[in-house]
């Protein structure tokens, strides 16, 4: 069944209900950033349908045989990918439409979601994590990892197609059962996301439901059951505090991703033209609203002179536009809201305490209406304990900041509570080596940022969360082990 088209004026979304349609709930709008017109309508999911989901969910996970065949899970994954391929043009385009990310860059991340179902169908057959060993005469043990159960799993609005499937793949090559919890704004994309997985018919159903929420009943629901085994969960961490704290009432395992303050560190033998094109990508690259957004750019004192008026001249110069629309370098912010509160921020801090190189703001016009579009911001400050350099903004504004040697430039990049991302940028290898091991971060790039592959892990130290996925050990995220004795009899 079919329910959303990008060629209708407006379209409706659905919730996918453990093999089922689902069209209960208060009906919610679907808007674009970019036109501020409504794109469709989709049933705001509640705590009933989760309860529902949740419920079918542990049942097809104890009662079928869907966790004790890597066979069958492998070649289902194959054909998730396969289907997801065959829609990739559709679905980045509806992506871009309700989130207002340039259709480039969501062209990507769905065309990459398929390479990463591909990486964790090879996985459901190749990660079984077991050992055995006769321990001392006639004594044998044996380990072998065993799915989890059911998972929950809360996925953000900014890149909600990859970032759901980066924790579907793995927890489904485990052997789990799900409930898929996704953001009210990409609605409409999130029931194409669910056409796909109703599409696959090897499958089983119960296996997977997705539910769109706008609200703030669902994801409770699922932290809180004690039927749900493991919250994966992508967002702030803030949220990832309350979620820690409330599944630690049934001990339930979690994986979070959580928040960052990404800095692109440049040392005064870096090569500039490399360090400006990713400090360009780092700001613009989902409009900002990335977890790994190169949100400080921490500057060698012997360069800073010369590389001011050089950042602050690239970042001058985007110009943020529609999504759809080439000859931009970023879209809109998910919404008007989004970007008032951004400028808030920056205005404050300019008031208080940041010199503005670049002084963004709210861009609105005949071509670019509604209010969410934000020229980005460069702002240089001198202090760590500010909110401009503390606080995750998720918007496009970057701090200039000024560091003397390596050891500043490590006790600066670990001035944070965050330890997502960081990036350095220099020609001395032996250097990059030395700061990059010191930083406390969990990715850690070299004369690049950004750059990340489906077979190598992605997670994050201190208030950036904990759990790992991607990678070899991202089955692992939704598995337990279980160990086994036994004692031979006497002859």
């Amino acid at each position: 069944m079919t329910s959303v088209s990008t060629a209708s004026s407006t379209v409706a979304g659905r919730n996918y209900l453990a093999g089922s349609w689902n069209d209960e709930g208060e009906q919610r709008e679907s808007r674009s950033p970019s036109t501020g017109r409504v794109l469709g309508t989709y049933p705001n999911a509640g705590r009933s349908q989760a309860l529902e989901a949740i419920g079918i969910a542990r049942a097809t996970f104890d009662d079928s045989e869907w966790s004790r065949d890597p066979r069958a899970r492998s070649r289902a994954i194959a054909e998730l990918a396969d289907r997801l391929e065959a829609r990739v043009d559709e679905v980045a385009l509806m992506l871009a439409r309700e989130n207002g990310k340039r259709l480039p860059e969501t062209t990507w991340e769905v065309s990459t979601t398929v390479d990463w179902l591909r990486y964790a169908a090879a996985s459901a057959l190749t990660q079984d994590g077991g050992r055995s060993s006769e321990v001392s005469p006639g004594v044998y043990f044996q380990t072998g990892r065993e799915a989890m159960g059911v998972i929950g799993i809360i996925t953000p609005w900014n890149s909600p197609v990859i970032l759901s499937m980066r924790s579907i793949g793995p927890a489904l090559a485990a052997g789990c059962t799900m409930v898929v919890k996704m953001p009210g704004q990409t609605a409409l994309t999130n029931t194409l996301i669910a056409e796909i997985v109703a599409s696959a018919t090897s499958i089983p159903d119960g296996v997977i439901s997705i539910l769109t929420e706008g609200g703030n009943e669902v994801a409770p629901a699922l932290v809180e059951s004690d039927d749900v085994d493991m919250i994966s969960y992508t967002g702030s961490t803030h949220v990832g505090k309350a979620i820690a704290a409330t599944g630690s009432t049934t001990l339930k395992r979690l994986s979070l991703e959580l928040g960052g303050k990404t800095p692109l560190v440049i040392f005064d033998d870096a090569d500039l033209e490399v360090a400006l094109q990713n400090v360009v990508a780092a700001t613009c690259l989902m409009n900002g609203q990335f977890c790994l957004t190169g949100s400080r750019i921490l500057v060698q004192r012997s360069i800073a002179d010369k590389l001011r008026p050089m950042v602050a001249d690239v970042i001058g110069n985007l110009n943020p536009g529609p999504s759809e629309e080439v000859g931009y370098d970023l879209g809109p912010l998910i919404d008007a809201e989004s970007a008032a509160r951004v400028d808030r921020i920056v205005t404050k801090a300019v008031a208080e305490y940041a010199t503005p190189l670049v002084r963004g703001g709210i861009v609105e016009d005949d071509a670019r209406p509604g209010g969410a579009y934000y020229k980005p911001s460069l702002l240089e400050v001198e202090r760590l304990d500010v909110p401009l350099v503390q606080e995750e903004l998720f918007g496009p504004v970057q701090t200039f900041e000024v560091f003397d040697d390596e050891d500043d430039a490590v006790r600066m990049a670990n001035g944070t509570s965050f330890g997502l991302g960081a990036a350095v940028f220099t020609t001395d290898e032996w250097k990059a080596r030395r700061v990059t091991r010191n930083m406390r971060a969990g990715f850690v790039w070299t004369n690049c940022w950004g750059v990340i592959h489906e077979a190598f892990e992605e997670g994050g130290l201190k208030q950036s969360g904990y759990g790992v996925l991607c990678g070899p050990t991202a089955i692992t995220e939704f598995q337990d082990t279980k160990m086994y004795a036994q004692v031979a009899p006497p002859r």
